[in-house]
C-alpha cells in the first residue's frame, strides 16, 4: 500500500526544522531513519500532510565523550553505535543492544533518536536508556531542556516530547569502575523486536556487594519500565546465584503485562523473570563479581 499524499521538507538546521514545526504544527511528522514512521504511513495508520526529514540537519549525528557520559546525536544510526570504539570502551552494552536490533538494513538506516522518540513498547533501546539512567536532550522554541529517561516514556508510543520540540541528543552516563551491564531478550523470530527484553546494570564494591543497580523491562507491557523491585532487591546484597534469582522473581512486578499473539500474561511474566535473571547474571559477571 502507498502512503497518502504529503509535502516533503528537508531542512539543514535544527532552527529551520523548528520553524517548520511551528508553522505546520500537528499536520507534520519528523522523519529520522524511517523504519517506524514509513510503514505506518503505508498502512495509513499515520497520514501527515507534511514530512520533515531530519537526515540533512547538521550536528545530529555522532558520539562524543562529555563529563563522564556519552552524548549520542539523535540521528546516529544503530550501526554507528554498534561499531563505535567509544561505545565499546565506555559502555559496551550500547554496542550490544545496537547489534541485535532488526537486520543489517534496519541497523544501517534506523536511528537511536527515532527509536527513543517512537517509543515502541517492544523496542530494545528504551530498556537500555532506563536501566543506564539516560537523559534526552530536546530543543524547542524556548531553547534546550533535558528529560530523564524515567520521565520520558509516558505510555504506548507516547513520550514527554512536546509537539514543537525535536529530540537532538541522548546523554548516557558512563558507570564507574566495578560496573557491568547486559541486555538479554527473547526476540520475535520475524521482526526481531523483543517479545520480552531486560537490560541490567550493576556496580559492585570490592567485597562484591551491589551498591547500585538499574534494571528495565521492554516488550511485556504498553511501555518500557524500570523494574524497581528488582533494583531494590539487588542493592546492598552480595550477588550470588540465590540473590540474583530472588531479585529476578520481582521482574514482572509493576509491569503492565499484556497478552498478545506472542503469549499470555502468565507466559510473558515468566519471560520477564527468566531474562532478568540472565541479564543480571551477565551484568554481575562483567562487573567482576
Amino acid at each position: 500500500m502507498y502512503p497518502a499524499a504529503f509535502e516533503y521538507h528537508a531542512p539543514t538546521s535544527v532552527k529551520d526544522a523548528l520553524k517548520l514545526l511551528a508553522k505546520l504544527k500537528d499536520d507534520a511528522k519528523l522523519l529520522a531513519g524511517g523504519h517506524s514512521l514509513v510503514p505506518m504511513m503505508k498502512l495509513r495508520l499515520a497520514q501527515p500532510g507534511h514530512l520533515i526529514d531530519l537526515r540533512k540537519v547538521k550536528g545530529l549525528s555522532g558520539i562524543k565523550e562529555e563529563k563522564a557520559a556519552l552524548v549520542i546525536g539523535a540521528m546516529t544510526t544503530h550501526w554507528a553505535i554498534e561499531s563505535s570504539k567509544a561505545a565499546k570502551a565506555k559502555l559496551p552494552v550500547l554496542a550490544e543492544v545496537a547489534g541485535i536490533i532488526g537486520d543489517p538494513a534496519v541497523r544501517n538506516k534506523g536511528t537511536l533518536g527515532g527509536s527513543v522518540a517512537h517509543a515502541d513498547p517492544a523496542a530494545d533501546w528504551p530498556a537500555a536508556m532506563l536501566a543506564l539512567g539516560a537523559e534526552m536532550v530536546c530543543e524547542g522554541p524556548k531553547g534546550k531542556r533535558t528529560v530523564k529517561a524515567d520521565d520520558w516514556f509516558v505510555g504506548l508510543m507516547t513520550t514527554a516530547a512536546k509537539g514543537n520540540e525535536i529530540l537532538t541528543a541522548i546523554r548516557v552516563p558512563v558507570w564507574p569502575a566495578g560496573s557491568g551491564a547486559a541486555y538479554m531478550k527473547f526476540p520475535h523470530p520475524a521482526s526481531r523486536f523483543a517479545v520480552v527484553g531486560v537490560c541490567a546494570a550493576v556496580t559492585l564494591d570490592k567485597q562484591g556487594v551491589c551498591t547500585r543497580a538499574g534494571v528495565a523491562v521492554t516488550g511485556a507491557g504498553t511501555r518500557a519500565v524500570r523494574a524497581r523491585g528488582v533494583e531494590a532487591a539487588l542493592t546492598g546484597k552480595k550477588l550470588d546465584a540465590a540473590a540474583i534469582e530472588a531479585a529476578a522473581q520481582k521482574a514482572a512486578d509493576g509491569v503492565d503485562v499484556q497478552a498478545d499473539l506472542q503469549g499470555s500474561v502468565e507466559y510473558k511474566a515468566h519471560l520477564c523473570r527468566v531474562f532478568a535473571r540472565r541479564a543480571i547474571s551477565e551484568a554481575v559477571k562483567r562487573a567482576g563479581g
